[in-house]
């Protein structure tokens, strides 16, 4: 130890010589972090000596053993369980220079994927991380994706931003493509948003007509949208000018744009940034355009802007996990409540750097809440998370069999969805309604199709139910169509779809050369639907599954193709009994859910997991577990009511820090 002071009037030195043996001391007496170990501790360490201890002594030991070891990484004193998991933090120093390729060196054999595999995954399960405040870093990238990346406005986030920007709303033709989907299954993930040129001719398209829609040069007292999408641009400003005034006519021009590039863009607007637009308007006057026509052209430059069309988080000085500022934590709030950008309030709250405060967030997110464009949460979550996000423009019921589908009763029914899920929240309804509900949400058609009594004309309602045959996601005809075939019902689509979006369980695919359910048959003999899966039921590769999903389907089979209550088939009754593995018997969609609901942790945490991931926009890793848990929790305290979820993810350290890259 004497060669630590060697220099010992260099101050610096003898600092990174007290870290040195600060360090030295940790790896030379593992066993003082502890005396007793927990149940839980014990069964990590019994992992490592089954798991991780011949990784470590054939590929390691050679290196880091005894007072010369390599690093000082002495590996051989962790020789059993105990001494290993009293260690504690020291595993994450070898993971970080395993992960970084540091270790083991260039030259000496290296760990292949299975064994990286084994020993991350051995790291991973440690109880009692202290993982609430941190992030993936710079270390863990190729293990845990923690950053998000910043990323364009998604179809639906662009569509609500226009309209909530300049009051007019885009028609569907207008729109840039549907986007695809990643992370936890979500459109907000920035790895699959692309930017092709159909996305930018759309941009430019529609940048042109909705500000030259909304900013005509005549005033038209018949038309209320425009002229209130006018005067909501021109506030403060004369409609008239005099083309001699051009100095009070440029001040008017530059207040315009900076109000309105600032609520575009989501943040304060720098005075370089307002004299370039300016310069377009002053372009636009040199051209022999008047004060309205030529403000239009910088206000069209905002909306085909980076700063419109990405959600812009700026990198700062040094990388690493900042907090994001008050105005990215605005445009976060209102991507995940509204799918669009942020109001004049909370602008407000942001420049006064008010949000961070939880009683003012929470009040701001109760608010959010309430307001009409709440239901974004519905159409933009939780149509993605049912799978219903292409609903009504994909493969269609065949019309020969189900003549009643049409465009008008999709749009129905794909609303129904959207009501269900964005109420849920905005009325602060237990999460459980989801399952199960004594209501519905209709207009009067499709209260009708439902066999309902409604007013004749009635707009969207809650409608109540006289039983508990509908009510919740399973028994809403949009999911029991998409879980179907075109001409038929399907038990095993239908189970699959319950187990995998309602429960969160994975089903495999099925297994090669198994032949459809079609072509299944027995002795040359006509086998009716239930008894065909019964034959796959008996091949042992396809039992497994088949026992768990066809019996969930079969719960569902009171439900025609295009979700139509029906108690007979062909002439046939229905069978729509079902008995689970774990024993549990039901017969038709009452009970089921009544099943189902026994199963409602499964589901709490399945749910709680899939909103993190839309509002996050990337795939959860283990850093994310206590935001997860925080949500259980609260959810367990306040009744499972789902306005909770909101409030926690949002106050969550995820939520408001970032991961930056290093320059």
């Amino acid at each position: 130890m004497h060669r630590l002071f060697k220099r010992a009037s260099d101050s610096r030195y003898v600092l990174c010589s007290l870290v040195l043996m600060s360090l030295f001391v940790l790896w030379e007496y593992p066993a003082c972090l502890a005396d007793e170990l927990s149940p839980e501790m014990s069964r990590w360490g019994d992992r490592y000596t089954k798991d991780i201890l011949p990784i470590i002594q054939s590929r390691c030991i050679e290196c880091h053993s005894g007072k010369d070891a390599d690093g000082e990484f002495d590996l051989s004193r962790f020789s059993s369980g105990d001494i290993a998991a009293k260690a504690g933090d020291i595993w994450e120093r070898v993971a970080r220079r395993i992960r970084q390729n540091e270790m083991p060196p260039q030259g000496s054999p290296g760990l292949n994927d299975p064994q990286k595999g084994a020993f991350n995954g051995w790291l991973d399960s440690r109880p009692d991380q202290d993982l609430c405040n941190q992030l993936a870093s710079d270390e863990t990238q190729a293990w845990y994706r923690g950053h998000v990346m910043s990323r364009r406005l998604t179809r639906t986030e662009y569509r609500n931003a226009i309209e909530d920007l300049v009051g007019l709303k885009l028609e569907p033709h207008e729109l840039p493509p549907s986007d695809g989907a990643g992370g936890e299954g979500f459109d907000t993930v920035g790895d699959a948003l692309f930017t092709s040129p159909i996305h930018m001719e759309a941009y430019l398209t529609v940048a042109d007509r909705i500000i030259e829609t909304a900013l005509p040069d005549a005033y038209d007292a018949a038309s209320s949208d425009i002229n209130a999408a006018r005067d909501s641009i021109l506030t403060g400003i004369p409609v008239t000018h005099d083309p001699k005034r051009v100095e009070d006519n440029r001040k008017a021009a530059q207040q315009c744009i900076e109000r309105f590039a600032k609520r575009a863009w989501r943040r304060p607007v720098t005075d370089e940034e307002v004299d370039r637009l300016l310069s377009i308007y002053d372009a636009a006057l040199g051209r022999g355009y008047v004060f309205l026509a030529a403000l239009r052209e910088p206000l069209k430059a905002v909306l085909v802007s980076p700063h419109f069309l990405f959600v812009v988080e700026s990198e700062p000085a040094g990388g690493g996990v900042q907090r994001i500022t008050s105005y990215q934590l605005a445009t976060r709030l209102a991507l995940l409540i509204w799918s669009s950008i942020p109001d004049a309030r909370l602008l407000e709250l942001a420049e006064q750097e008010k949000l961070f405060e939880e009683t003012v967030l929470r009040q701001e997110v109760r608010r959010m809440l309430a307001d009409p464009k709440a239901v974004a949460l519905g159409e933009n979550f939780g149509l993605q998370w049912l799978g219903l996000r292409e609903f009504g423009n994909g493969p269609r019921p065949d019309s020969e069999v189900f003549p009643l589908f049409n465009d008008a009763l999709a749009a129905d029914m794909r609303e129904e969805a959207i009501l269900t899920v964005a109420n849920v929240f905005r009325e602060d309804e237990p999460l459980t309604r989801l399952i199960d509900a004594q209501y519905i949400y209709a207009n009067d058609r499709l209260a009708s199709y439902y066999g309902l009594e409604i007013e004749e004309g009635a707009d969207w309602q809650r409608v109540e139910l006289p039983n508990r045959q509908r009510g919740g996601v399973m028994t809403m005809a949009s999911v029991l169509t998409t879980a179907s075939y075109p001409r038929r019902t399907s038990p095993v689509l239908r189970g699959r779809w319950i187990l995998e979006e309602v429960l969160g369980s994975r089903v495999p695919p099925p297994p090669p050369n198994v032949p459809a359910l079609e072509e299944s048959h027995e002795s040359g003999k006509n086998l009716t639907l239930r008894e065909r899966l019964e034959v796959h039921r008996q091949k042992a590769e396809c039992a497994s599954c088949h026992n768990r999903m066809d019996p969930l389907g079969f719960g569902l089979e009171n439900f025609d193709g295009i979700g139509r209550w029906r108690e007979s088939d062909n002439g046939q009754p229905i069978d729509s009994e079902g008995k689970l593995p774990s024993g549990d018997q039901f017969s038709g969609p009452e009970e089921l859910k009544t099943v189902i609901l026994k199963r409602s942790g499964e589901f709490q945490k399945h749910f709680v997991r899939k909103l993190i991931g839309f509002a996050y926009g990337r795939k959860l890793n283990k850093f994310d577990n206590c935001v997860v848990d925080q949500c259980m929790k609260r959810l367990k305290e306040s009744d499972l009511k789902a306005a909770v979820l909101i409030e926690e993810i949002a106050l969550s350290y995820p939520f408001q820090h970032r991961y930056f890259k290093s320059e």
